[in-house]
């Protein structure tokens, strides 16, 4: 293939993973350069942990939104601003990659068999239903500033999705965004003066926003508080990691959960995540958008997603690009965030209804409403997070650590990872490995 066509086909992968990763800093308020940066950066990481062999770009990871803004919350609530709160939920969420890290060694040393029975679909599936309803409320209040504008959006998205052909299909969320956006533009809702302030050129990392500069004069029970509300999503987070592999090793047609093996993939993304994490920028995660752009192309070669990688890190020096992405409507926002969300508690539905989780039984019963019912009531509580005196622990961190303790405790446990591969993972892995 000449180097025209590879330049052609990392573009495209760039454009694939495009819409989803900037959302996250929009919706966050992370720096979008740093974003940019280290999803570029955090790509690259995981190929060599992987050997160079996995076709995975990392973006930005949706799992890790609530935690973040539990965090803003709580340290808003201490009298920082929103800014200076962000670095401690990055601390939290440096904390959850090197979770990764201990998974990736005990997948290592035990295998996927032994450790996956502590966090079955019962467990897993209701933790991500639950991220995406917590979510559900600050999409509905960005809609609210423009209900038109939001809704232009999700129609965008749906029709792209449900009849869209070749690229288009793949990239419903993008199409959405700018379609929306420049609808906004035309009927003068937007304010361009930053970007016409901003510099072509410039870093893409600040001191102030990453999670070291917490640590010049730090308040110690917020990091507590920011690590603990956060860690647990990434039992969510990893279960996402696994599906995502297997649905690249149907794509491809090779077993990337033996070789090079989940243990070196969960280190790679971990990896990647403790460092986007470090500088301020949001959590990683392999990106499905990506494995649409496999599928649809046929072309399977992992050095093309490094050349999306690098497109990346080229852009993340434009801050005049970055000006122009905060200049967006928050209705716009709102609107993708909607379908997003739903999307997230979906993938939660999919998962359970793929494992034939039996809801005859009383402890699977207790198990998903305790999980729901606590991540949704403490979230939406008087106080929006669980105080401990202490600290204060968010509705999704309480929920995740009730559901894994009462799985492990309650008997009657009937999962067994490896019986059932797609409901292991919510993906088909038959088909393309027969056609081979």
């Amino acid at each position: 293939m000449s180097y025209g066509k590879k330049l052609t086909l990392g573009l495209q992968h760039m454009f694939a993973m495009f819409g989803a990763t900037v959302l996250v800093p929009v919706i966050t308020g992370l720096s979008m350069s740093a974003t940019l940066l280290f999803a570029g950066i955090g790509t690259l990481l995981f190929h060599l942990c992987t050997k160079m062999k996995v076709p995975a770009f990392l973006g930005s990871s949706f799992a890790f939104l609530g935690g973040y803004a539990s965090v803003v919350q709580m340290g808003m609530a201490n009298g920082l601003t929103q800014a200076q709160a962000l670095p401690y939920a990055c601390i939290g969420v440096f904390c959850a990659g090197l979770i990764y890290f201990i998974v990736a060694a005990l997948f290592k040393m035990f295998g996927p068999k032994r450790v996956m029975r502590y966090f079955p679909p019962i467990v897993t599936g209701p933790i991500i239903i639950a991220i995406g309803l917590t979510l559900s409320g600050s999409a509905i209040s960005s809609c609210s500033s423009n209900w038109w504008i939001a809704l232009l959006a999700i129609a965008i998205v749906i029709i792209c999705n449900i009849w869209g052909k070749g690229m288009i299909k793949i990239i419903p969320i993008l199409l959405g965004i700018v379609g929306s956006y420049l609808v906004a533009a035309c009927f003068g809702m937007c304010d361009f003066s930053p970007v016409k302030d901003a510099a072509w050129i410039g870093m893409p990392v600040k001191w102030q926003n990453t999670a070291l500069s917490v640590f010049s004069n730090p308040d110690w029970g917020l990091v507590v508080a920011a690590i603990i509300a956060i860690v647990p999503i990434s039992i969510a987070t990893m279960m996402e990691h696994i599906g995502d592999v297997c649905a690249i090793s149907s794509t491809v047609g090779e077993n990337f959960i033996e070789d090079p093996g989940l243990h070196r993939t969960l280190f790679g993304d971990g990896l990647a995540t403790a460092v986007a994490s470090m500088f301020g920028a949001p959590a990683n995660t392999t990106y499905g958008e990506n494995t649409g752009v496999l599928n649809l192309t046929r072309v399977y070669d992992p050095g093309i997603i490094r050349i999306a990688a690098v497109f990346a890190i080229v852009l993340s020096f434009c801050p005049k690009f970055s000006a122009m992405i905060s200049c967006m409507p928050a209705a716009t926002i709102g609107g993708v965030s909607l379908v997003l969300y739903g999307m997230i508690s979906a993938v939660g539905v999919r998962n359970i209804v793929e494992n034939q989780v039996d809801f005859k039984a009383s402890r699977n019963v207790i198990i998903a409403a305790l999980i729901l019912v606590l991540a949704i009531g403490i979230k939406y509580g008087a106080n929006d997070a669980l105080d401990l005196g202490f600290t204060s622990l968010s509705g999704l961190a309480v929920a995740a650590l009730v559901g894994v303790i009462l799985n492990a405790i309650l008997p009657g446990k009937d999962y067994e990872f490896g019986i059932n591969p797609q409901g292991d993972t919510s993906v088909e892995l038959s088909g393309k490995a027969e056609k081979h």
